[in-house]
């Protein structure tokens, strides 16, 4: 055994280690006696690879970041809860408000949208009656309205409706002559609509030259206005109510010039801390505590994330003695797990602050707050396993995934190439006969439902049969693609999965293959050690000593 880099190593080990190592151990790292230093690794080694408890037993250890991990998983639990319950009442406020106001600023709408549109018109007259509908609704929206709205200001920091229409600069156009002279230049024409102007004889305003529309030369034409609302509902939940600016948008889109006038809602709905609040009551006190709360939680992951970044940079000072262990094999001193769980500790921490700056009415995104914090509880609670496997009956579930994942992975390389070819084929041939083939998302979304057995008979029975050769080939085109996928890729894809199973069952029966770091750890100076050590301690992932067939498996016994 070399007395170079590896003892200068284990001794930086063992000052980390601090007063649990035992007087000989230290005695060796003293006098550098190259066949202690070599029962000083061992013993590093297996400590190192030991689980909680087993560490508890060895060295009287506490196992902090399993009691730290349990109550984390407390914590971050409730911390999500809370903030998806407040979540939902800000979603659904922002939809609600929208709903609302589709009945409100569209003319004859019947509460559900006819497509990606809300609904549409199919003459000149009923396309005049939809705008100044729209336009004589936000004029009286104080005395029909039933929600907290009042009117916002627009980009020019204006009250009232904005109206803008597209259009060709000119031409003439004769169908029945087969005639066309026009300019494709778009023009871009806007008139803005304050409520004084509202407030005089309608007649004013709807004989302006403005709204002379020339259909056909018509693109689409905009209607935009700003307005504000406050969220009560917030209240009830002991939480400071939000207030909203919605921008709306209304569009009478004719690009198509088909004879049918698409009309589009839009509304965007932006949360801005209110000027004003005055509310008696308890909900400040309330929000302090939530505001503790939150930071109780980030001292918790801060706390977590420095134990389990102590233990990586300890796996890899271990990593640096070479003997045991093949180079392929070296980046296993490195606990994946502890890895997941260093980035569920950051996002959560980041997610605890906004959420914490959200509280305040400092910050309004939701979303990416929701997001952070639902990874990262979802992150915890797959770190969870990590513990069951220290028995053998959950222990089945892991090594399955690991072995199985490499496996896994080429198989579905291989599948995804078919997947995608069927997803352009379809797209391209079915969709403009078929609701579900119009966007390539779709069209992977509607084949991975068939993959797995869902709406079947509806993806066959809505192709528009307007084209036998189509129709015939949509036929050809879903059987083959069902029975290739459900009764040939899929049923392998489960069948690997089925063998590393089977694997991992005869391995737990008749013994896992002999890793080099097991066979380090085995060996022992003297009969009475060999004697006194426990043959308890767990084993790792290594260059297993196995047959060529099972090359793929990398376990953990």
């Amino acid at each position: 055994m070399a007395r170079g880099v590896e003892a200068l190593d284990l001794q930086v080990w063992s000052r980390a280690s601090g007063p649990s190592r035992g007087p000989q151990c230290r005695d060796a790292m003293a006098h550098l006696d190259s066949e202690v230093t070599e029962e000083c690794l061992r013993e590093d080694l297996k400590f190192y690879f030991m689980n909680p408890c087993e560490k508890f037993r060895a060295r009287q250890q506490i196992p902090w970041k399993m009691g730290l991990q349990i109550l984390k998983i407390v914590m971050v639990t409730t911390q999500l809860v809370r903030f998806g319950l407040s979540n939902q009442l800000v979603v659904a406020f922002k939809e609600e408000n929208t709903v609302a106001f589709k009945h409100l600023f569209l003319r004859g709408y019947s509460g559900v949208d006819e497509d990606e549109y809300s609904c549409s018109v199919y003459t000149q007259e009923d396309t005049y009656e939809s705008i100044f509908f729209a336009i004589s609704q936000f004029h009286q929206l104080r005395n029909l309205s039933l929600g907290t709205l009042g009117y916002g200001e627009n980009e020019d920091n204006r009250i009232g409706l904005k109206v803008c229409k597209q259009h060709y600069k000119k031409g003439t156009m004769f169908p029945s002559n087969e005639t066309l002279n026009i300019d494709s230049d778009i023009e871009i024409d806007c008139i803005h609509l304050d409520l004084q102007t509202l407030s005089k004889n309608p007649q004013d305003w709807k004989n302006s030259s403005f709204f002379r529309l020339a259909f056909y030369r018509l693109l689409q034409v905009e209607i935009s206005f700003h307005l504000k609302g406050i969220d009560l509902q917030t209240i009830h939940s002991r939480e400071l109510p939000d207030c909203y600016i919605f921008q709306n948008t209304i569009i009478f889109d004719n690009k198509a010039h088909s004879g049918k006038i698409k009309i589009y809602f839009d509304s965007d709905a932006n949360i801005e801390e209110c000027k004003d609040l005055n509310i008696s009551g308890s909900i400040q006190r309330n929000t302090q505590y939530v505001l503790v709360f939150d930071a109780f939680v980030i001292v918790i992951c801060l706390a977590s994330l420095i134990l389990c970044t102590r233990s990586i940079v300890l796996g890899l000072r271990l990593r640096k003695y070479k003997r045991c262990v093949c180079n392929a094999d070296q980046w296993e001193f490195i606990n994946r797990w502890y890895i997941l769980v260093i980035i569920s500790d950051l996002m959560s921490i980041i997610g605890s602050i906004l959420k914490m700056e959200i509280k305040a009415k400092n910050l309004t995104n939701y979303d990416l707050c929701s997001i952070l914090l639902g990874t990262s509880t979802l992150f915890v609670w797959v770190g969870v396993i990590r513990y069951l496997g220290y028995f053998q009956a959950y222990n089945v579930l892991i090594l399955t995934m690991q072995a199985s994942l490499p496996k896994v992975l080429r198989f579905c390389a291989c599948a995804g190439m078919i997947y995608l070819g069927y997803t352009f084929c379809g797209w391209i041939v079915l969709g403009p006969y078929h609701d579900k083939f119009e966007n390539l998302n779709t069209v992977a979304e509607c084949l991975f439902s068939l993959v797995n057995g869902d709406d079947m008979y509806a993806t066959f029975a809505h192709i528009q049969q307007k084209s036998l050769l189509v129709w015939l080939f949509s036929r050809l085109y879903l059987y083959s693609f069902i029975s290739l996928f459900i009764y040939m890729i899929l049923s392998l894809f489960i069948a690997i999965i089925t063998d590393s199973y089977d694997t991992i069952k005869k391995y737990q029966q008749n013994g896992f293959p002999v890793t080099d770091l097991q066979e380090f750890l085995k060996e022992c100076g003297s009969k009475e050690k060999c004697q006194k050590e426990s043959s308890a301690f767990l084993s790792c992932i290594c260059c297993l000593r196995r047959n060529g067939s099972d090359d793929h498996l990398m376990l953990i016994n």
